[in-house]
């Protein structure tokens, strides 16, 4: 993944080298302005911000690091540079900021959320990213305290229910294990038989997949009971909001997958004031 790429392909798609209205409208003095945060956020994306003024000569000073709370109206970059160069980067810099930041908060606020579930669980984020976006999707989630989780279909198994569709997850488990020793292999399952088939075959994750908290707590507890607990990690998936969290308290779980973080992103509400 290039990430310079990237985001001069984000200066691109917005024209960012024939600003019609700046440049028509101004002279191209030099300017010095700021990026401030509208409300309290965990950030992401300052890195970010300051390689996208970078590309087109403007000075970015950063007051802030991701990974860290801002308060409403609290300056999180300074600029120098040229008006023309700042106002053709300012939308591509403030989506991208409050799209990592709103990710990041989110994630960080589940977080909290789910220390009421047990001790040692985390939230993690998924696949469900949009297109062209994963890098900044998953480390903003990393920012906010979250787990990435898979980065793509190479980096690990993850044995669903169209693939159960065809074969015994058993037989799914140990061909995962047989063709790539190495590769961490989770397991999609939505029944106690078919959590502790896929814990005998040598799954490394058993994703308890749109079950409810009593089917899950029965499945835990046969897997205690059969001496495979300790020897998998335990996730929950599907259709889990910050609002249905609460609902797994208790359960001696590991890890909350939440597309939630990413497909329904709520930007943080970040601003730029030419000084």
């Amino acid at each position: 993944m290039d990430k310079k790429a990237l985001l001069r392909s984000f200066l691109a798609e917005d024209a960012a080298e024939n600003d019609i209205t700046s440049r028509t409208l101004l002279e191209n003095t030099y300017v010095t302005a700021r990026i401030e945060a509208r409300e309290e956020m965990i950030l992401s994306g300052i890195e970010e911000c300051v390689e996208l003024f970078g590309l087109a000569g403007v000075a970015a000073l950063p007051k802030k690091k991701d990974g860290e709370k801002a308060e409403a109206y609290e300056v999180l970059l300074t600029l120098h540079g040229r008006v023309h160069s700042i106002l053709a980067v300012e939308r591509s810099a403030l989506n991208l900021l409050g799209r990592m930041s709103g990710i990041a908060s989110a994630a960080y606020a589940a977080g909290n959320l789910a220390r009421g579930i047990n001790d040692h669980v985390r939230v993690a984020g998924t696949r469900k990213t949009a297109p062209g976006l994963r890098y900044f999707d998953k480390k903003a989630i990393s920012a906010g305290g979250g787990l990435p989780h898979r980065y793509d279909l190479a980096e690990a198994f993850l044995i669903k229910d169209t693939h159960r569709s065809f074969l015994d997850v058993g037989e799914a488990v140990r061909r995962c294990r047989a063709a790539f020793p190495k590769k961490v292999i989770d397991c999609e399952v939505e029944s106690v038989e078919d959590a502790l088939r896929a814990a005998e075959a040598g799954a490394d994750t058993i994703m308890f997949d749109n079950m409810t908290p009593e089917k899950i707590a029965e499945a835990i507890s046969a897997l205690k009971a059969a001496g495979l607990r300790e020897k998998v990690m335990l996730e929950i998936s599907g259709g889990i909001r910050a609002e249905t969290i609460s609902a797994f308290k208790g359960l001696d779980i590991d890890i909350i997958s939440m597309g939630s973080l990413t497909h329904s992103v709520a930007c943080a509400d970040v601003s730029l004031e030419i000084e």
